[in-house]
């Protein structure tokens, strides 16, 4: 049988879109980039390829043969730019988060369906294996009755880093939880299940040029029973610090660390030997910040089995929805005197 590659575009050329565009042009061809700044778009089309376009309506219309849009704009963007991929008939793969309300999320699922078109979303931090292999513990019931949980993410984010047009504002990047932390909202769900109750704080401390918080910390219960606390910040002195996920069981107790959820920094469970492992996971670099974990090849591995209707491991669109409803919960909960 003949793989025929399929076509993709690239909206948003910014810090994230060079991971997009060395994994698509592994196994398919990069046709299109866009970008406002004209000059990032012509940059990442000299690099991997693909006609460079400065409007985003101007390239689904030129562009008729596209299997795949990757939509790396602004959190802000997502909905309405993957929505229009949608009725043009072509699949999307979002980045996280996949939008800013759960309304938004919903109208999003609906495009996919009326169009019969497919929506994928990344979330990259599922396939870190510290992270897999706790949620195979957890499928074991090795831990037993879960108790409570806390999870932190300690990071840094420089003046620097808000010096564009949409990071830190509300319409564009819509919260820490959204641009930074929503991974470890997603891993929360995935692995312990859903939200029902929230007490909330929110602080601007160290970023005064920015309409958003730098730091929110939140007790939650989950539907399950399950208790548990939350501390994010973007105000770690020079770097990034930690990003940890403890579990607390009748048998157990396992903590997720290092900087970017990339190793098993605690275990001590009934039964079981699991042996703190070495890093080798590495994150994003984007020169004077780092990001998330960066397993964008393991996305675009199952991306491409998804495409071609084999099983594949992405995470269902509907996860990604409640994620954003779970972040909804937790701002509206700090909004309440």
């Amino acid at each position: 049988m003949v793989n025929i590659k399929k076509n993709f575009a690239i909206a948003g050329c910014g810090s994230i879109s060079a991971r997009h565009a060395e994994n698509i042009i592994k196994n398919g061809l990069l046709k299109a980039v866009c970008d406002i700044d004209f000059s990032r778009a012509q940059k990442l089309s000299k690099i991997y390829g693909g006609t460079a376009y400065p409007d985003y309506e101007e390239m689904l219309q030129s562009e008729k043969e596209l299997a795949v849009i990757s939509i790396c704009t602004p959190n802000g963007l997502h909905a309405a730019q993957s929505i229009a991929a949608l009725e043009n008939k072509m699949n999307v793969l979002c980045e996280k988060p996949l939008c800013l309300t759960e309304v938004s999320g919903k109208k999003m699922i609906e495009a996919a369906e009326t169009n019969n078109k497919q929506l994928f979303i990344v979330k990259q931090n599922r396939f870190n294996t510290s992270v897999l292999d706790v949620k195979q513990l957890l499928q074991e019931k090795a831990l037993g009755k879960i108790y409570s949980f806390q999870v932190n993410g300690f990071w840094n984010r420089p003046a620097a880093y808000y010096s564009g047009l949409w990071r830190g504002t509300k319409e564009l990047d819509g919260g820490i939880l959204f641009t930074q932390f929503s991974h470890f909202i997603d891993l929360l769900y995935w692995l312990l299940g859903d939200v029902i109750q929230v007490k909330a704080n929110i602080f601007n401390y160290n970023h005064p040029s920015i309409d958003i918080e730098d730091t929110i910390s939140a007790l939650l219960v989950l539907q399950n029973g399950v208790s548990g606390t939350l501390h994010f910040t973007n105000n770690a002195y020079q770097k990034n610090m930690e990003g940890s996920f403890t579990i607390f069981g009748e048998k157990g107790t396992v903590k997720i660390g290092g900087e970017y959820l990339n190793t098993i920094e605690y275990a001590n469970i009934e039964g079981k030997t699991v042996l703190n492992k070495p890093i080798k996971d590495v994150a994003n670099d984007y020169g004077f910040y780092k990001g998330s974990m960066s397993n964008h090849d393991k996305v675009y591995a199952e991306l491409f089995k998804a495409l071609n209707n084999e099983p594949h491991q992405l995470p269902d669109i509907h996860d990604a929805v409640k994620t954003v409803e779970i972040i909804e919960k937790i701002y509206a909960a700090a909004a309440k005197p």
